[in-house]
């Protein structure tokens, strides 16, 4: 029996049939297995402007297969333009709504598969917690990255354009030469093509097993994009003949297979809270401890924008994850019989995997970085855990001890470092961003990308209960749990305290004696959410700590 027979079956679902033959569909159509398409198409987000041609692939792949193909949509926001401003609330909150959308329409619509069809920023976790949770046969195919741009005879970025406002503001660049990198650091459609957030978690899709490989690395305007999707439409009617659901491919070893890859990528920090939020919707124990301890496994064996030179169409060209995933497997790091959404094992996928080019994928005793991208770090400051980009940290800030600057919002952290307030040494505090306080933990690209094009990033820390963008780099220390707004640590820091990072030891904490803390924690009353209005309202009343994977009770 399939699903969708509780809709179709039988005389008694005669007015449900006749409501599918007023949008078109024929008998035969309604004969076969329905694969609903969650689409998140529109026209302000630039990995999401073609996604309507990119679901005629998926759904001619569909009908080759034998099955019916029913789209509908779900919003999508893009970050960098939700950036520096209220938009950059809804961003993260977004990520709930998506799965909480995808959940009513093919509940609603109980129909036999699903194919998710993301491409940026929160889209992308959203509808793969939403997989995880409805629990029927699913396929992800995602708009796929953008082409690098080109500046002066090197490839560039969005990342370069954020950095670019902090060299117009100390003269090392005119606004001519401003508009220049504006015009051309994003040439195409696709997510940013730096391995920022949207593109990480794409590709440890392919190293989770939810997608075909390849997914995470074909670039947008490329063909073998498109005839990747007609493929994942075509697999999915497999995957439900086989009853394969996202559980089955989603374990604790098949997300210990993304960390590995998450750290030998050097992947955005924002991984680490959409893992945890996928492994809660499969009803899977993750601890940031376990990121830790594959993180001091696993070698960061790349250089992606924004701490290298490289984009994902390098990666592309020099084997994709699946190369990747076949050096970590040489050290023991890939659990082998992971099932995929190939219908086989991680294994039979990068088995015969091979590098082209050792400069973009490493070979394991030659990495950029000895340890993963990624580091958890615990202390005072975090007693449940804070994420740091470690591959992205000069070696000259491994231990860090700095005064701290306070501000409790990014708007005014950004504007004292516009008027070049921040000194080398500083510790920029910015806190009541995280999931309730801000509400919405919101991105801080504009603050970090502006310390990096002052050239700051060497002498300054940032440290936040907000959370980074991928495109963030230099001692840059997010997620910090307990956020402010709860009672954490960070909401007691004063001007002047003294903060030691410390990234080797993976601690963060505030130098500051006990006796003057518990002073101080006498007097503290948190800040309420700066919105107490609308969804985000209702969201800061729901939304659980940055250890958790700030998903909603």
């Amino acid at each position: 029996m399939r699903r969708s027979d509780i809709m179709l079956k039988g005389p008694e679902r005669a007015p449900h049939r006749s409501l599918f033959k007023a949008d078109g569909f024929t008998d035969q159509e309604l004969s076969r297995p329905i694969i609903a398409i969650a689409n998140s198409s529109n026209d302000i987000v630039p990995g999401h402007v073609h996604l309507k041609t990119l679901v005629e692939a998926v759904k001619a792949g569909i009908y080759m297969a034998g099955g019916t193909p029913i789209e509908f949509n779900t919003i999508g926001v893009d970050d960098g333009i939700a950036m520096g401003h209220l938009g950059m609330h809804y961003s993260l909150p977004s990520r709930e709504n998506i799965a909480d959308a995808v959940e009513i329409m093919v509940n609603a619509h109980p129909v036999d598969g699903l194919v998710i069809l993301p491409a940026c920023d929160k889209i992308v976790p959203g509808m793969m917690m939403a997989a995880a949770r409805v629990n029927i046969p699913t396929i992800m195919i995602s708009g796929g990255p953008m082409l690098a741009g080109k500046h002066q005879g090197k490839d560039i970025d969005l990342a370069q354009v954020f950095e670019g406002v902090g060299k117009k503001i100390i003269g090392k660049i005119t606004e001519e030469e401003l508009l220049e990198i504006e015009n051309t650091a994003c040439p195409s459609c696709g997510s940013c093509s730096g391995m920022y957030s949207a593109n990480s978690i794409n590709c440890l899709s392919e190293a989770l097993g939810l997608s075909l490989p390849g997914n995470g690395t074909i670039p947008a305007v490329y063909a073998a994009r498109t005839r990747l999707a007609k493929l994942s439409g075509m697999k999915i009617v497999e995957l439900v003949e086989k009853n394969i659901k996202p559980r089955d491919v989603i374990t604790i070893d098949s997300i210990k297979n993304a960390i590995a890859a998450d750290m030998a990528m050097g992947c955005s920090t924002n991984t680490v809270l959409h893992l945890l939020a996928i492994a809660q919707e499969a009803n899977i124990e993750l601890h940031l401890d376990i990121f830790n301890e594959i993180s001091d496994k696993a070698p960061d064996l790349c250089s992606f924008s924004p701490v290298g030179p490289y984009h994902l169409e390098d990666l592309d060209n020099a084997g994709g994850i699946m190369a990747i995933l076949n050096r970590l497997d040489s050290i023991g790091l890939i659990k082998r019989d992971c099932l995929t959404v190939t219908g086989s094992s991680i294994y039979d996928s990068y088995k015969n995997a091979k590098v082209t080019n050792n400069n973009i994928i490493r070979p394991v005793d030659k990495p950029y970085y000895p340890k993963g991208g990624l580091s958890m770090l615990k202390g005072n400051l975090a007693p449940f855990g804070a994420v740091l980009k470690q591959s992205g940290v000069s070696a000259a800030l491994d231990h860090f001890v700095g005064k701290a600057r306070v501000f409790d919002s990014e708007e005014e952290a950004t504007q004292a470092i516009f008027n070049r307030q921040i000194k080398e040494g500083d510790c920029v505090v910015i806190r009541y961003e995280g999931p309730a306080g801000g509400p919405g933990m919101k991105e801080m690209l504009t603050p970090t990308s502006a310390i990096a094009g002052m050239g700051l990033d060497t002498s300054v820390a940032l440290i936040t209960d907000g959370r980074f963008s991928g495109a963030t780099r230099g001692l840059s220390v997010g997620h910090i749990s307990p956020e402010a707004a709860k009672g954490g640590l960070i909401g007691l820091i004063e001007e002047g305290d003294l903060v030691e990072i410390d990234v080797v030891k993976k601690t963060i904490n505030l130098l500051v004696d006990e006796s003057i803390i518990e002073e101080r924690k006498k007097h503290f009353k948190p800040k309420q959410p700066k919105i107490t209005t609308g969804y985000l309202a209702r969201y800061a009343r729901l939304v659980q700590d940055a250890h958790l994977g700030a998903v909603l009770r």
